[in-house]
């Protein structure tokens, strides 16, 4: 006895349409909830790297203020903090774009971009 094999012919075993419009609808959705928070991450490391940078500053204003008996109201500029010999090897970079300005001994370096300060 010869058995009959059954084959389906035209049917592949893809996805349907229906399917992958439910697993892109699904992948948008954890998209649009991961990325804000990649973001805001981003955003909350770079203040925290500036913050980094300003104390950075901050401390080489007071060693130099001591070492070359300076007072309160004393500002410093560029090159007495930065330099191959100096406090800092170079100087330090806002990630987020912004500038920096040193202040006068007794009051705490600055960075023009909002939310990045001491």
């Amino acid at each position: 006895m010869k058995r009959a094999i059954n084959k389906s012919v035209g049917r592949f075993g893809g996805f349907t349409i229906l399917e992958l419009m439910i697993v892109i609808a699904i992948i948008g959705l954890i998209v649009s909830i991961a990325l804000p928070n990649f973001l805001r991450t981003r955003t909350n490391a770079r203040i925290q790297i500036c913050i980094e940078n300003l104390s950075q500053i901050e401390s080489a204003k007071q060693m130099w203020g001591l070492e070359h008996g300076k007072a309160d109201g004393d500002v410093p500029v560029q090159s007495d903090l930065v330099g191959t010999a100096s406090y800092l090897k170079k100087m330090p970079d806002c990630p987020a774009g912004g500038t920096y300005n040193f202040q006068a001994i007794g009051v705490s370096a600055t960075c023009n971009m909002t939310g990045h300060n001491l």
